[in-house]
């Protein structure tokens, strides 16, 4: 069997990684991919928005399947004109990528299907954005209604903060026409969690909770990022509170579709605020996240492949998908001045020196190959992704990993995992 995986991050990678274990697949292709990625699968470079060219590869290299990674795509309907040429892909359609491609459509949805989420209002003028943050005051949460690649949300902890997002998004367009609208939300105080689910559109399984860290500097201080790193199983995830997110949000969330006519298979997360043990949907991600896919994966004890075709055929309750008892973590290495600006073409060292396992891999997210090195290409570079007993194992192993890496510049925080230990101090 092939496989083709569009997108070139490290959620790419590592769901490239998982489906090199499996003993179906003898070719994996990724379009466009990067350094790291070229090492187990062919490298194709074909944009994931020309739909045709990705067409026209998939039916010349008699591709079997194909995984969409990024959300662009997705939105813009890859899925659906896949489907139209008769190949195999996996992602939800157009209409069902809606839920992450519009917050405003996500919201709406929410309240119609009676789905707990914060309050929130809809601006499409920055004076009555402005008028109502006066009113409610702060904190307060601001987004892009449409895609920002995961830096469209803002939370202020200030009246002063909250109106410099409405300038950010709405006057300055930092994020383009999703800014055209803007959701000013209530701030829900708790604990996230990112809740990630396989489904072919009737049978729901899980994957293990998983927490991200997305601001930049330790202690969730700093800007918003597309995610410093994540760790797997999340303690606060009862098996309790598993069912109730299973009862409360997935299933009224794929049922609620399905009476608009929609089926939705695929990858389904939704980004969780745990409030008194009650959890609220902040957003929808129709595809795995970056960076929980990494752990999630090395956490996976079945045949990836074996899911992807189930998800596929409409057969996912005869697969028993099972994990691994322990726990996982990644931990975001990036670029000087991320999320801001920063250089590229620095080069990294050490990654030889690196014995990569099952429970041990460094997963590339901005790199390239260049002259025999691997060299910095984007403000996510590596995910330094460990497998444990338990989350103090895990840890160790991915923090004596970075410690052998080195480039100009490299940044990482210190506190992967914290709120899953009774205190950061004991890693000090």
């Amino acid at each position: 069997m092939k496989a083709l995986v569009i997108g070139g991050g490290g959620r790419e990678h590592a769901l490239i990684w998982g489906l090199s274990r499996s003993k179906r697949i003898k070719k994996i292709y990724c379009c466009q991919g990067n350094g790291g990625i070229s090492g187990i699968a062919e490298c194709i470079n074909i944009d994931y928005n020309d739909f045709n060219g990705l067409i026209d590869l998939v039916r010349t290299e008699w591709i079997d399947i194909t995984v969409v990674g990024p959300e662009i795509p997705l939105s813009a309907g890859i899925v659906d004109a896949f489907r139209r040429s008769g190949h195999k892909i996996i992602g939800p359609t157009q209409k069902a990528a809606r839920l992450e491609g519009s917050k405003v459509f996500a919201k709406d949805f929410m309240r119609a299907n009676r789905i707990p989420t914060a309050p929130y209002k809809v601006f499409t003028s920055q004076v009555h954005a402005r008028e109502h943050i006066r009113l409610m005051g702060a904190p307060i949460v601001i987004k892009a209604d449409g895609l920002a690649a995961g830096k469209g949300v803002i939370v202020a902890d200030n009246v002063e903060e909250a109106l410099n997002a409405i300038d950010l998004i709405m006057v300055k367009r930092a994020f383009g026409d999703a800014g055209n609208k803007v959701i000013i939300e209530e701030c829900l105080q708790g604990q996230e969690i990112s809740f990630m689910v396989f489904t072919d559109g009737k049978t729901i399984i899980p994957m293990p909770g998983a927490q991200d860290h997305k601001r930049i500097y330790d202690g969730d201080k700093g800007a918003n990022t597309g995610g410093m790193g994540a760790y797997c199983p999340v303690p606060i995830l009862t098996p309790e509170l598993q069912q109730i997110v299973i009862d409360k949000v997935i299933r009224p969330t794929i049922g609620g579709l399905a009476r608009d006519g929609v089926i939705y298979k695929g990858f389904l997360y939704a980004g969780l605020m745990i409030v008194e043990g009650k959890p609220f949907v902040l957003e929808y991600n129709c595809r795995f996240g970056d960076p929980e896919t990494q752990p999630i994966i090395m956490k996976l004890d079945t045949d990836f492949f074996d899911i992807l075709m189930a998800i596929e055929e409409e057969q996912l309750d005869k697969v028993d998908i099972k994990w691994k008892i322990g726990s996982s973590i990644c931990v975001v290495i990036s670029a000087s001045g991320y999320p801001g600006d920063y250089e590229n073409g620095q080069i990294i060292t050490g990654l030889n020196d690196i014995e990569e396992d099952d429970e041990l891999a460094v997963f590339h997210a901005g790199t390239s190959y260049v002259n025999g090195n691997f060299v910095t290409n984007g403000g996510r570079v590596l995910g330094v992704t460990a497998y444990g007993n338990d989350i103090n194992e895990a840890r160790s192993k991915a923090y004596d990993v970075i410690k052998k890496i080195k480039f100009d510049g490299m940044y990482y925080r210190k506190d992967i995992g914290h709120l899953a230990i009774k205190s950061i101090e004991d890693y000090k």
